[in-house]
């Protein structure tokens, strides 16, 4: 069985971090792709980044680029969310979510989620 856990949300103030971390397990196969998405209240969940387990590679939704970076630790099944100079507008609930077709973006492209971990920025 599949399972994606998060950890590493938490009340952050502006401008200040935190790392997130998706542990997973279950998979029988390198060719899978890890995806933080987040979700604001109201708003859709949207894609944010990506790392692809295959070959490294990685995506980063531009509102995020330069701020967030995402890594791996494969010994661990771990992949990691970085997330440097925190805007309100980054509070959200993020989920992980792995995709056997590579790296996503889009909610469509996953075939398992987290639980989710909560996010706050305060002002």
């Amino acid at each position: 069985e599949v399972q994606l856990v998060e950890y590493g949300g938490g009340l952050v103030q502006v401008g200040g971090s935190l790392n997130l971390s998706c542990t997973a397990s279950g998979f029988t196969s390198v060719d899978v792709g890890i995806g933080w998405f987040r979700q604001a209240p109201g708003k859709q969940r949207v894609g944010i980044s990506c790392f692809s387990m295959a070959d490294g590679g990685t995506y980063y939704l531009s509102s995020v680029k330069g701020r967030f970076t995402i890594s791996s630790d494969n010994s661990k099944n771990t992949v990691y969310l970085q997330m440097n100079s925190l805007k309100p507008e980054d509070t959200a609930v993020y989920y992980c979510a792995a995709s056997h077709k590579g790296c996503l973006k889009y909610k469509i492209d996953a075939d398992y989620w987290g639980k989710g971990t909560l996010v706050t920025v305060s002002s």
